[in-house]
């Protein structure tokens, strides 16, 4: 006699969970799930929290680090009470093993609990400060995936709507590289979801920035489960929606110094005028170069990394918060970045779809698989934008090294408008020599066009390197200091001296010793050019004269186009009009005036008259240097010698020489 036995519904969905999830961790067998939480995200690494049993006890050397995979299988479809297979290929998530802890055990199996994270969670242990020069941010990603931690090229796919530039540099300080990748990819609206490659069993992660990369054709009905059991029928229910007033538009600026007449000024209105919006926000120093950016090849015109680019991109990220949507179900297939199109009563504003952004998931062995996700509304003009978490700053400056092409360069190696390489003293990359940063401006106490303060800095010499608001990408060498290999010219053996000293020695020397006060300006070319004021001294500070004196070892010449007035006259403290000549006009017109009487004179004894008209007026040309003439004034007397020649001509007028005394003309020749 054959006989039938009903299984109940609640034993029969509780078989199906027990069979549902397969743990498989490379090198370990017989793992029995008894648990998970799960949490995935767009822009988000997943991770699962994975509780099973095993009959032996596993080293954490097994676990950490080791590829492994956990599969849903398919619920399978009620019938009669039975649950039968289902023919759908069954989900699985792959990853690494992060976390291993051993939590209990007993007479016959002990429990565990294991982290599973894609391998790209695993870059948040590893981080440098890095330099990055003339690459895209896709570039910059590609690189440290590869060079840093080998990924191979079908463990990640770019799939990009706009082409974006190159940076002159960009800097990874004080972050991990995961958090500096994911930081630099949502700053340009870059996000990141997970694919499954059955065939290898790894994941692969997708870098996409546009609605067309959207996993599409992801189709669910709105139907609430039937206590314990779904009859295996996936469907989402208990949906609940957050609507909220947002910004209506975007306002952005920022000032680039190599265009510096350019106005960066935009803004951007995503909406168009639509309703829950309003007011604007104003951003400063998103770090964009031009408005325009650079279009992307099959973009119609969209632009990437300029002034309109980040307004945009900044409002699409606001109006990402205007609609959200939270809602359950049991679908194990249900992931971030899938559009979801609801068969049933949504919500008007999620008609169109449901893009899921975050999944939250569990099961145990005594309860059904749940899930809650949240997502945005599908929009053709506005995407998915991942929020990026504050770019680090720098408040000091770090030390850095001026550079140049040439090994032992004399001289400064700069560019067109002045600007400086540095190499770093974090950097521990191998640069072409002279090429290890960007071109930096120097910082100056006074500039202007074409004018200012700006003394060369030699390769070698050590400069502190500050930072535009903090922000690493915006360096500039804020001064420049001495060092145990380039000492300091002003120590405590010359500390009563303020000296400027270029490396050819030429020289501004201003000494403050209290009585010994002195200025020099000299340079080096032919012997020593020089020009010393006050206290004057030699190499040894023995002191060699007082006053002022103007000397070289080469030619000479003192020239005033105007006129020139040579005095021995005292002027005490600086005081009086710099042309007060006062003592030696008296002295030319007492002259004339002997001249005159002297004239007269010759005229009563019918003698050869002088002639006075010429002295007259060189007195009136002199006076003042109304002309450009040279007046010589010595009031103990002036002397004029030579071992050689001493010639004195006049080539149209008269050679004057007046005398209230003797005139003495004296030669050793007759």
């Amino acid at each position: 006699m054959e006989r039938n036995y009903a299984i109940p519904s609640s034993f029969s969905s509780l078989t199906a969970t027990l069979a549902r999830y397969q743990l498989s961790v490379f090198g370990c067998a017989d793992l029995d799930v008894e648990s998970f939480t799960a949490s995935e995200g767009l822009s988000q690494t997943y991770c699962y929290q994975i509780t099973f049993t095993s009959g032996r006890d596993i080293a954490p050397g097994e676990m950490l680090l080791q590829d492994a995979s956990f599969t849903f299988n398919p619920p399978g479809r009620q019938l009669g009470g039975i649950t039968l297979p289902d023919a759908t290929p069954p989900r699985a998530v792959h990853g690494v093993v992060t976390q291993f802890q051993r939590l209990s055990a007993s007479a016959d199996e002990v429990r565990y609990r294991l982290t599973l994270e894609p391998h790209l969670a695993l870059l948040g242990n590893a981080g440098r400060p890095a330099i990055y020069q003339h690459q895209s941010v896709p570039e910059i990603v590609e690189q440290i995936l590869r060079q840093q931690h080998q990924f191979e090229g079908w463990q990640f796919e770019f799939r990009l709507r706009n082409r974006y530039p190159q940076r002159e540099q960009v800097m990874q300080w004080q972050e991990s590289d995961r958090a500096f990748i994911e930081r630099l990819l949502a700053e340009v609206g870059i996000w990141y979801r997970f694919e499954m490659d059955a065939r290898l069993k790894r994941e692969v992660v997708v870098f996409a920035d546009d609605q067309q990369f959207y996993q599409f054709d992801v189709r669910l009905p709105l139907r609430s489960p039937s206590g314990m059991n779904d009859n295996g029928v996936e469907s989402v229910w208990g949906l609940n929606s957050t609507h909220q007033v947002v910004s209506q538009s975007v306002r952005v600026k920022d000032y680039n110094y190599r265009q510096a007449g350019e106005g960066l000024q935009t803004e951007a209105d995503v909406t168009g005028g639509g309703e829950g919006a309003y007011g604007q926000v104003y951003r400063y120093g998103d770090h964009y170069l031009t408005l325009d950016g650079e279009s992307g090849e099959e973009s119609s015109g969209e632009t990437a990394e300029g002034g309109n680019f980040y307004a945009r991109l900044r409002h699409e990220r606001l109006l990402n918060q205007q609609h959200q949507l939270r809602g359950e179900s049991n679908a194990s297939t249900l992931t971030p970045g899938q559009m979801l199109e609801i068969d049933g009563a949504a919500p008007d504003s999620f008609a169109s779809g449901v893009l899921i952004t975050t999944v939250s998931a569990g099961a145990r062995r005594d309860s059904s698989y749940t899930l809650t996700f949240t997502g945005i509304p599908y929009s053709e003009t506005v995407g998915f934008r991942p929020t990026p978490e504050p770019r680090p700053t720098i408040a000091g400056t770090l030390p850095a090294r001026v550079t140049s092409i040439t090994q032992g360069d004399a001289y400064a190696h700069l560019d067109k408008q002045g600007r400086y390489r540095v190499k770093f003293d974090f950097d521990l990359d191998n640069w072409k020599t002279g090429y290890e940063s960007l071109w930096v401006r120097l910082a100056k106490p006074y500039s202007g066009d074409t004018y200012g303060m700006h003394l060369p800095l030699i390769a070698g010499t050590e400069v502190a390197i500050a930072f535009g608001e903090g922000n690493p990408d915006r360096p500039y060498i804020a001064y420049a200091l001495h060092d145990s290999r380039h000492p300091d010219h002003v120590t405590q053996a010359n500390n009563k001296r303020n000296v400027i000293r270029t490396p050819a020695n030429n020289k501004l020397r201003m000494e403050d010793e209290r009585g010994k006060e002195h200025i020099k300006l000299s340079t080096e070319y032919g012997g020593k050019s020089q020009l010393n004021l006050g206290h004057l001294v030699d190499s040894t500070r023995r002191q060699r004269g007082e006053g002022f004196e103007l000397r070289t070892d080469q030619w000479g010449a003192i020239r005033a186009g105007k006129g020139l007035f040579i005095s021995a006259d005292e002027q005490a403290g600086a005081q009086g009009e710099a042309l007060d000549m006062t003592a030696a006009i008296e002295q030319l017109e007492q002259a004339l005036s002997l001249a005159r009487t002297l004239q007269s004179g010759a005229g009563i004894a019918k003698a050869e008259e002088g002639e006075s008209g010429s002295q007259s007026a060189l007195v009136q040309s002199l006076s003042g240097l109304a002309q450009a003439g040279v007046l010589m004034h010595g009031p103990e007397g002036i002397g004029v010698v030579s071992p050689k020649q001493v010639h004195i001509s006049s080539g149209e007028e008269s050679v004057s020489l007046v005398s209230r005394k003797d005139v003495d003309i004296s030669t050793g020749k007759a």
